[in-house]
């Protein structure tokens, strides 16, 4: 939800199906990058050609924001599944269209 609405804000057309669909595009400026990087970082893999590319085309600043980002939201989800935090009532019926473009429901355990 975050990120459909803060696309609206700066103007953007976000597809969040780019987040499982590497064939779509994401109608967020240096999504492709950003995308790239996340996916390494959390595959353990080598993110140095990524965050050379943040760097190149956003500049440092983006790096470390892109990187704070991706431990908040690591965070938010460790600390949920956790505790077993149920997703609210009122953020299921808000995603409904979301959960259902990139099947996410598929990982529901209720």
């Amino acid at each position: 939800m975050m990120l459909r609405e803060s696309s609206k804000t700066f103007g953007y057309e976000a597809d969040l199906r780019a987040v499982t669909d590497p064939s779509v595009g994401s109608g967020i400026p240096s999504g492709d990058i950003l995308i790239g990087f996340v996916d390494a970082v959390l595959s353990d893999g080598d993110s140095s050609a990524h965050r050379g590319s943040i760097v190149g085309q956003m500049g440092e600043d983006a790096l470390v924001e892109t990187a704070g980002v991706i431990g908040n939201f690591s965070m938010m989800n460790r600390i949920a599944d956790a505790t077993g935090m149920p997703v609210g009532k009122g953020s299921l019926a808000q995603t409904v269209d979301v959960r259902e473009l990139l099947g996410l429901d598929r990982f529901r355990h209720d």
